[in-house]
């Protein structure tokens, strides 16, 4: 049977064909439709390749210009080691760091007395600051060069100095050196230049005594600055007077503590975030609020805090707090706690570790020859750790400490020579510390103990080799202070030496010098703390030679 389509196509050929042009038509029509119009996914690559060819080209052109058109700043070349003197002078228990000139290694501040300034390029004299002959120089150096970036005379004599005290913003200074000095004056110095910011004469008693340190203490004036407590001893009683932190002038009247204290204070700020002065006092820990120092010496009220449990710790009468008889006070110090602050307290009788808040020991070390302050470190990795050398002459021994428990974590027997500096430590990027040691490991005969003929060594430690000793060097001269620095972030450790005369009162040279501690440990002795080692020397030396160090901050 013929199919209806092909009947109907012989019936009507012109009508069929038509139809097939129309379907045609329509056909063609939908491809050219198809063809003409584009997909969006399309349209959006599109897009995409030509974002990432313009930023492509921004970058490459950034490079360019960086790279050839911007010149790079030059870094300061920093000498590994560096050495100045002073001639016919004399120098003080001090030593600071900052970057002064702000080419981002730390500069050196230090005190000395001298008839005129060592630099010809300033040459100011004692004369020009109203001073007699000699008299107190502040000065700065660069810690890459040595070269003296500035110097003034400051005072008469130098009684304490504190650095890095900040300043308000409209002082044009951010932070300023502040020195008390001989015969009653106080004075600020732009840290970065030199330059006078305030001068005060004080009214301290022509028989007082200051008393070290220098405290900053909250800003009670509202003037930017923490104010400045000096603590002074006359006649068998320790004072207080307050400056304001920016201008210098005395906030209020003198007052008095009540107690007969000695060096050796400081501010501790209970949890409850009241400020107290702890100082030794006549065998005895005592404290004072500073609310109550405040409102004594102006006579009205303060907006500090007082804590009710720490003043009914302390005697009404005396201000001594209600301890545990632990003999004389040595020293004391702020340490990191579980719930905050904490206190280590070495008396004559043994060393412990207070509670911050209530007092309550800790941990007790029988310990009755410590007579350096203790310093911290880590010997676990981010875990605190306390370095005390007890004992003098051959029974020194250092005990490294964990803080939190008292446990020892390692003890080697060093003897100690008069005059030696004190321990320190520095981060390391391990999140452990590098310790520096001075003493004698071998005594060769009884005559090396003796002040005249002592070679002072200095020893390196570190807690991941823990039977080696590196003996860095070895200092016959007499040593005022010892710093171990980092001069630049994990790049550029050293030590730094000040060394003078013995006696204050007899002029002679007084050098500072910079030696940085991979120079040192190339050159080094390895010691042996036990035998069969597996390291060689060599091996040793390599090991200390890549440690990197790290800031605190």
């Amino acid at each position: 049977m013929t199919d209806i389509k092909d009947l109907e196509a012989e019936i009507h050929p012109l009508k069929n064909e038509d139809r097939k042009l129309q379907e045609d038509l329509e056909n063609r029509a939908k491809k050219e439709d198809i063809l003409t119009r584009t997909p969006p996914q399309s349209r959006l690559s599109r897009c995409r390749a030509v974002a990432f060819f313009l930023s492509l080209f921004i970058c490459l052109l950034v490079v360019f210009v960086v790279s050839f058109i911007i010149p790079c700043p030059d870094r300061p070349a920093s000498q590994g080691t560096w050495r100045i003197h002073y001639n016919t002078a004399v120098t003080y228990d001090f030593l600071a760091t900052e970057d002064v000139n702000r080419d981002r290694i730390q500069d050196v501040l230090f005190l000395y007395k001298s008839t005129n300034s060592s630099n010809s390029f300033i040459n100011r004299s004692c004369a020009d600051e109203g001073f007699s002959s000699p008299c107190t120089f502040v000065a700065a150096v660069s810690g890459a060069n040595g070269s003296v970036l500035w110097e003034r005379p400051a005072a008469q004599d130098g009684a304490l100095v504190e650095c890095a005290v900040p300043q308000p913003r409209d002082s044009g200074a951010s932070s300023a050196c502040i020195l008390v000095g001989r015969p009653s004056s106080l004075i600020a110095v732009n840290s970065f230049t030199g330059e006078t910011l305030w001068s005060r004469p004080s009214s301290f008693g022509g028989n007082a005594s200051v008393l070290r340190p220098l405290l900053q203490v909250p800003d009670v004036d509202a003037d930017g600055a923490p104010d400045l407590l000096v603590l002074t001893r006359e006649d068998g009683e320790v004072h207080g007077y307050v400056h304001s932190g920016s201008t210098g002038h005395q906030i209020g009247r003198r007052g008095s503590l009540g107690v007969d204290g000695t060096s050796g204070s400081l501010l501790h700020v209970t949890r409850a975030g009241a400020p107290y002065i702890l100082l030794p006092c006549a065998g005895s820990l005592c404290g004072y609020s500073v609310k109550g120092l405040y409102e004594k010496v102006t006579g009205r009220d303060s907006p500090l805090k007082k804590d009710p449990r720490w003043e009914g710790m302390l005697n009404a009468t005396t201000h001594r707090l209600l301890l545990h008889s632990s003999g004389a006070v040595r020293f004391l110090m702020v340490v990191p706690g579980k719930a905050g602050e904490d206190l280590l307290l070495v008396s004559s009788e043994a060393c412990k570790l207070l509670d911050g808040q209530d007092l309550a020991p800790r941990w007790t070390l029988s310990a009755a020859q410590v007579l350096r302050k203790p310093v911290l470190g880590y010997y676990k990795p981010d875990t605190w750790a306390v370095v005390i050398e007890n004992g003098t002459g051959t029974d020194r021994q250092i005990l490294l400490l964990d803080l939190s428990s008292g446990a020892v974590l390692w003890s080697q027997v060093l003897p100690g020579l008069p005059g030696d500096p004190q321990s320190a430590s520095l981060p390391t990027a391990d999140h452990r510390s590098a310790f520096f040691f001075w003493g004698l490991h071998e005594l060769m005969g009884t005559n090396q103990m003796e002040p005249g003929d002592a070679q002072h060594s200095l020893y390196m430690f570190h807690p991941t080799l823990p039977s080696v000793l590196l003996e860095l060097a070895n200092v016959s001269a007499n040593i005022i202070t010892f710093h171990a620095v980092l001069f630049e972030p994990s790049r550029h450790a050293a030590c730094l030496l000040l060394t003078g005369p013995a006696s204050p009162d007899v002029p002679g040279l007084v050098s500072v010098a910079k030696h940085k501690v991979r120079d040192l440990i190339l050159s080094s002795r390895v010691v042996h703390l036990a035998e069969g080692g597996p390291d060689s020397d060599e091996t040793v030396r390599d090991r200390f030679s890549r440690l990197r160090y790290r800031s605190e901050a």
